[in-house]
């Protein structure tokens, strides 16, 4: 595996969690639950698309020297 790609699927699983985490945080303060395999399905769309966005913008980036 290829460096992009192992960055790319870092970041996809920093969306999962960081979903899950801001998910759990609406719960605790008293917000309605969508239910733990809704909110795991969800998470898991969010990271494939952070994960997508990541190994596509990495190249974006670095073509602008940033």
């Amino acid at each position: 595996m290829n460096e992009r790609t192992k960055s790319a699927l870092l970041w996809g699983a920093v969306g999962v969690f960081a979903f899950l985490t801001l998910h759990q945080g609406y719960v605790a303060l008293g917000g309605e639950s969508i239910g733990i395999l809704p909110a795991v399905g969800l998470g898991f769309v969010v990271g494939t698309v952070v994960a997508a966005a990541a190994y596509v913008g990495e190249v974006r980036l670095l073509r602008r020297g940033r």
